[in-house]
């Protein structure tokens, strides 16, 4: 087994690996998903989430012990990047993996748990939620200002915004499921429209983003909607292609 945590929290090893050795068993659900479970714990004053990983299928034991680093040791690796960059993310603590001779078996990602008031979800899924366009041109911005950073968070999807109020009226943003993440040293328009694609199928929502993005970009509002609304229909074209043939495939299999 593989524990590694970040400074400030090496007295709370035992309790951690405690935590992760009987996951199963202990602590309070908080998302269960078919392929990862997050569960909640109590660390002295704070609240932490623990993520688990999916087992990996043989192929990707083999390749996630000997030629890739885990979905947890990348979570807490980019967690701290990001950080590092001044891009917002609930403070890592640690991973854990544990490994066979054949390679990965379970891998966990530790992290502090942040109480927000919303995903940008909530945009999509109600267009009268509470100063919505604020929000959504102050996203835009974050979104902005991570590619203007160079970074190409892949899974940039309307659950891994989380959203919080501050007291002056303005909005924090932190990314969450951190796994896939890519760093460049600048990001062409083209790979700018395509990371926000799959944000939101609300034509209106992409139009207010596209005017927000012109205005901290060098390109006119007309061609930025008309890119972004492009890759936004290509991908929900995808999206719901994927969706009818597993609805056929499942149908078959009855």
């Amino acid at each position: 087994m593989i524990l590694r945590l970040n400074r400030g929290y090496e007295k709370f090893e035992n309790i951690l690996l405690e935590y992760i050795r009987f996951f199963s068993t202990k602590g309070e659900d908080f998302v269960i998903g078919q392929r990862n479970q997050i569960k909640l714990f109590d660390l002295e004053d704070k609240k932490i989430n623990i993520k688990s990983f999916k087992v990996p299928h043989f192929i990707n034991k083999i390749a996630y012990k000997y030629f890739r680093k885990s979905k947890a040791k990348r979570s807490f690796e980019f967690a701290n990047k990001l950080l590092e960059l001044g891009i917002g993310t609930p403070k890592p603590i640690a991973f854990a993996e544990f490994s066979s001779i054949v390679g990965l078996e379970k891998s966990f990602y530790v992290s502090e748990q942040l109480a927000c008031e919303l995903t940008y979800r909530e945009l999509v899924e109600d267009s009268n939620y509470p100063d919505h366009e604020n929000i959504l041109r102050q996203f835009t911005k974050f979104s902005f200002d991570l590619h203007e950073k160079g970074i190409e968070f892949l899974d940039h999807s309307p659950g891994n915004t989380l959203i919080k109020k501050r007291e002056n009226g303005n909005y924090e943003f932190f990314l969450v499921d951190l796994n896939r993440m890519e760093f460049h040293k600048a990001m062409s328009f083209d790979m700018r429209m395509k990371n926000l694609c799959r944000l939101t199928p609300v034509k209106k929502m992409v139009a207010v983003m596209s005017n927000e993005y012109a205005k901290l970009y060098g390109e006119s509002e007309q061609k930025i909607f008309d890119t972004l609304w492009k890759y936004t229909s290509e991908f929900q074209e995808r999206y719901y292609r994927k969706k009818r043939l597993k609805k056929k495939l499942k149908f078959w299999k009855k």
